[in-house]
């Protein structure tokens, strides 16, 4: 029986099922969307929820967790300083999930994983005017 036992499996071993969660959570932060499969999806978007609550708490101990399950430094900095302080206001389910048809291959049901809020993207710095010796 599986009584209050929550945890897709996904077809893989634990260590793979977090790797993979992990690396599609840091997609997800930083293309701010994820096209996957529906079950993979559902999977991520409770990960991905707890590290914004992590990145909206901001200390450096919840700074140490994030990079402890996400392994990818540049991922933590954005979700920290960028993803977070725009779900300030929001109490819970920063994701969302699109369906999309199902794959020719195998007949996988498809989804997008996005931010209910997107993001704002850093201001880029204007690129020097390259001047032309005459």
């Amino acid at each position: 029986m599986r009584h209050l036992k929550r945890t897709a499996k996904l077809g893989r071993t634990g260590e793979h099922r977090n790797a993979m969660l992990a690396n599609l959570v840091c997609s997800l932060i930083l293309h701010n969307r994820v096209t996957t499969t529906l079950a993979k999806a559902k999977a991520a978007r409770s990960v991905a929820d707890k590290m914004v609550t992590l990145g909206k708490r901001g200390t450096i101990h919840d700074r140490r967790l994030a990079s402890a399950r996400l392994h990818q430094e540049d991922a933590v900095k954005i979700l920290f300083n960028q993803i977070a302080p725009t779900q300030k206001e929001r109490h819970g389910g920063y994701t969302r999930i699109v369906r999309l048809n199902q794959r020719q291959g195998d007949g996988a049901q498809c989804a997008i994983l996005e931010w209910v809020e997107a993001p704002s993207a850093p201001a880029a710095t204007p690129a020097p005017a390259q001047t032309t010796a005459g």
